[in-house]
């Protein structure tokens, strides 16, 4: 195992979920990059029930018998204890922590109408919740220490949608607007927050039966993105890469350009809105924001620029 130029040696990484597929490859990259890594998985089934230790075990007895640093972790990201001990259990083995990559997550599918408060919870509890408890107190150390890189995990069933995962698909973009906020918090800290939407077949496709393409959708393309978002050498944060069979991409939230439909003193009426319709829906021009506050200062100062044009102003 060797160091890179990424500046990963040495560096502390909470990985979860690292027992299999997407997490056992960044698990074992960053190890190989110099990283010292604490893998994290829980050893449960898809569908988060049970455990088993020899889970994390296996790959991190991988990872030392390539000359690596690992220890394992065992405890349930879906509890505030869990999320708390994955950091204590790096501090103790390591002495910080750098990197965290919230990769855990189950799956209980069900049409919107069948899905039962147990398993909207369930879900929600893994990737959303989950990724609170074991953030949250790495953040801490991060913004102490000037520096930090997190990743999310999102899911392009979150970013468009999917039949029949209501519950995960919430979960992923419950995510996005956690980043949404972690990028602003921890900016002046040094602290890059980006997201993954990995297209790959993982331990959560098993028993589906997939399009014959599918089966090439390996783990280990979306790997050589996640590594650089926990580099030194990233400079993005707030960013959401969609990454699948060597092909990348960007997903943003974009805002269409306002379109003014009443002299904002009246509402206008709902009539007026439908004339309307289909510039409001245009998405030609449409733009980026980096935080609410520079949306609403442009959005709201359409109406601003109407009261009092440019060259008018005092």
């Amino acid at each position: 195992m060797t160091n890179d130029k990424l500046g990963l040696g040495g560096r502390v990484a909470i990985v979860t979920g690292a027992g299999a597929g997407l997490g056992r490859t960044y698990a074992l990259e960053l190890a190989g990059r110099g990283a010292k890594v604490v893998v994290n998985d829980l050893g449960g089934a898809i569908d988060g029930t049970g455990s088993s230790r020899s889970v994390a075990d296996k790959v991190v007895n991988e990872i030392k018998k390539l000359g690596g640093q690992a220890v394992p972790s065992y405890d349930n990201v879906a509890n505030l204890a869990g999320g708390e001990r994955i950091t204590e259990i790096a501090l103790e083995a390591f002495g910080s922590v750098d990197i965290v990559v919230n990769n855990a997550g189950i799956l209980r599918d069900k049409s919107f109408i069948k899905m039962a408060p147990e398993n909207w919870d369930a879900v929600v509890a893994v990737h959303l919740t989950g990724a609170y408890n074991v953030t949250r107190p790495a953040f801490k150390i991060m913004k102490k220490k000037g520096y930090g890189r997190i990743v999310m995990t999102t899911s392009s069933a979150g970013l468009h949608g999917n039949f029949g995962v209501s519950n995960y698909s919430a979960a992923k973009m419950g995510l996005v607007g956690l980043m949404n906020v972690l990028k602003l918090e921890g900016a002046k800290n040094n602290i890059k927050v980006n997201t993954i939407a990995p297209m790959a077949v993982s331990r959560l496709a098993a028993g589906q039966k997939l399009p014959d393409q599918f089966e090439k959708l390996k783990p280990e393309f979306i790997t050589p993105m996640v590594i650089y978002l926990c580099s030194e050498q990233c400079r993005e944060s707030g960013n959401i890469y969609n990454a699948g069979q060597g092909v990348f991409s960007r997903t943003q939230v974009l805002n269409g350009t306002p379109v003014v439909v009443s002299d904002g003193t009246t509402p206008p009426t709902t009539e007026e809105i439908m004339a309307r319709l289909d510039d409001i829906n245009n998405m030609e021009n449409s733009k980026f924001y980096e935080s609410m506050p520079d949306f609403f200062s442009d959005f709201l100062g359409v109406r601003r620029n109407i009261l009092y044009p440019k060259e008018k102003r005092i």
